[in-house]
């Protein structure tokens, strides 16, 4: 022991001994270090790695947005399409039933004056044909079905035209702007409209028809007409969903 504790006096083991400690103190450091660049370059391949991931789940999920907005266009216009449709077919079958109704009143009546004496003979006026006027408003009911708007709304307007007195004129006006309406004829569209809701206001289909009638003046840049369409509709028919959307837009303004 004592022999060991002479031989670190000496200088070139009190040399050598610290030439072998700061051998030691500089591997560790470097042995550290080169650790921690391989330890970082793994993590930034890792987070490399996780952005590409990322990226291509954003790009996939743009994608799938951009295919449920055109979905939902799509949905939307066939809607339209369909409610179309459904007033259409209403409207039909409510014709119908009329018709039918008419045609046992007329009979009942025919048959009314069978049992009475007959009457003194008299010059007749000339009857409306009631098979032309069925005719010639079924005709252009059916184009407008066919989507062939413009004949329709011509075919509208004659029979308008033709038939002052007939029972059909209030749904002949509706349906007259609606065609025109889809034909992009605004101009006609809204006077149709308009003549509907100010002749048949009691009619179920009078704030429609004025709702429509806001739209074809909008279309053609007629604001002042728009407002007072949309004034009219909301004081008239508020409790109507028609009324209350006018309503809205009219605080919104």
């Amino acid at each position: 022991m004592r022999a060991g504790i002479a031989s670190l006096r000496h200088p070139f083991m009190r040399h050598a001994c610290f030439i072998a400690l700061t051998c030691v103190s500089l591997a560790q450091p470097a042995h550290a270090g080169l650790f921690d660049d391989e330890e970082a370059r793994k993590r930034i391949e890792q987070l490399r790695t996780d952005l590409g991931e990322a990226g291509k789940r954003y790009e996939s999920l743009n994608r799938n947005q951009l295919d449920f907005v055109n979905q939902l266009d799509t949905l939307r216009t066939d809607i339209a399409r369909l409610r179309g449709q459904v007033e259409v077919l209403t409207f039909e079958l409510d014709a119908a039933q009329k018709r039918q109704k008419d045609f046992y009143v007329d009979l009942d009546n025919r048959l009314r004056k069978l049992e009475q004496p007959p009457p003194e003979i008299k010059p007749e006026k000339p009857k409306v044909d009631p098979a032309a006027e069925t005719h010639d408003y079924e005709n252009a009911l059916g184009l407008l079905k066919n989507s062939k708007f413009i004949e329709a709304a011509n075919g509208f307007a004659i029979f308008i035209d033709a038939w002052p007195q007939s029972t059909l004129q209030a749904s002949a006006h509706y349906w007259c702007g609606y065609a025109n309406a889809q034909a992009r004829d605004h101009v006609r569209a809204a006077e149709c409209f308009g003549k509907f809701a100010a002749d048949w206001p009691s009619d179920e289909r009078a704030p429609v028809a004025l709702e429509s009638q806001v739209a074809s003046l909008e279309a053609i840049k007629d604001a002042k007409g728009a407002k007072a369409a949309l004034e009219l509709l909301a004081d008239k028919y508020p409790n109507s969903e028609a009324g209350k959307r006018a309503k809205l837009r009219l605080k919104r303004k």
